[in-house]
């Protein structure tokens, strides 16, 4: 079988196919930062290799899909401007503070009906004790 048929039939099938510019682009460009960026987060003074290629795969696809946005929403076609990707910060950093608020909005919540959970039992067995009647 032909393997560029195979190729081109896969394409067809609605396989994604990774773009050119990742093949091309040179690999370790940021092997030594992202060691140091991974012990300070709490890995080994030495991550494996592989570990490093994967966390810098993720970085380069955030920073190009960053660029697309920032494209997307640029006031200028063609020209990408500080203001682009300060835009898009504010609203990465506006999801974050989103986020970070349900959190703390869920966790006062559970606290609440922990609370609420504890004060109802409380007075149930504050009621069991009048029915009851003094012990003495």
């Amino acid at each position: 079988m032909n393997s560029s048929i195979g190729a081109s039939s896969k394409q067809k099938a609605g396989v994604p196919q990774p773009p050119e510019t990742s093949s091309k682009r040179k690999r370790g460009v940021f092997q030594k930062e992202l060691q140091h960026m991974m012990y300070g987060f709490g890995d080994c003074s030495n991550p494996l290799p592989e570990s490093v290629a994967l966390m810098e795969d993720i970085v380069m696809e955030y920073i190009i899909d960053l660029v697309h946005k920032a494209q997307d929403n640029g006031s200028k076609q063609g020209k990408l401007s500080v203001e682009d990707f300060l835009y898009l910060m504010r609203k990465l950093n506006r999801c974050t503070e989103l986020l970070s608020m349900n959190e703390e909005l869920k966790q006062a919540r559970k606290a609440f009906e922990t609370d609420e959970e504890k004060l109802r039992k409380a007075f149930e067995a504050d009621e069991d004790n009048k029915l009851v009647g003094p012990t003495e």
